[in-house]
């Protein structure tokens, strides 16, 4: 479990930046440049996220074992992903409804992923890891939509047009991962 919570400390404290310490994050970058401070911010992300990885999967050889998920709850945790899935792609195409509505789509797609993990499992190490992840996304949504208002931050209106392309890519995207990719990678099939 130790590897599992210095890969998030890692992971997630590199992405906390723009959180805690947005003066720091903006000195940095003037001192060192963007292109070094990208490098070593992708460095750092990089090594939290393979020992998250690795201790994850360490950790569930010995599960300890919570509580045990309801029977709805991988039909429910299918339906968040799926969500979850569109939201990430909408973060990045312009003029779409799910960027004009939740602003910050791909980090609410993190917590929806986080949540529906959550309630599909009943495991330890499944608690570090997704409720690690969820109260982070809920803290830098916070931190983004106070930075938005302090910024005067007007998100265009969506248009339908621009909404196909994040919900096509996703629900592809998902199926692809839910049905065949989930169980190839960490073993466990959720749709049997």
């Amino acid at each position: 479990m130790l590897i599992l919570i210095l890969g998030l400390v890692l992971f997630l404290g590199g992405h906390s930046v723009r959180i805690f310490a947005e003066d720091w994050r903006s000195a940095q970058i003037a001192r060192m440049g963007e292109k070094k401070w990208k490098a070593a911010y992708s460095i750092v992300s990089l090594i939290g996220l393979v020992l998250i990885i690795v201790g994850y999967g360490m950790a569930r050889r010995e599960p300890v074992v919570l509580w045990a998920p309801p029977v709805w709850a991988p039909h429910l945790a299918g339906l968040l992903t799926l969500c979850a899935f569109i939201l990430f792609p909408a973060a990045h195409a312009p003029g779409n409804h799910f960027k004009a509505i939740f602003r910050h789509p791909m980090t609410l797609g993190v917590a929806l992923w986080a949540l529906a993990h959550l309630l599909a499992n009943g495991t330890l190490n499944a608690l570090v890891l997704f409720g690690t992840f969820l109260v982070w996304a809920v803290l830098d949504i916070a931190a983004a939509l106070k930075r938005d208002r302090a910024e005067g931050v007007v998100y265009p209106k969506g248009t339908l047009s621009r909404d196909v392309m994040p919900v096509v890519a996703g629900a592809v995207v998902w199926a692809a991962f839910a049905f065949f990719l989930h169980g190839w990678l960490f073993g466990v099939r959720p749709f049997g």
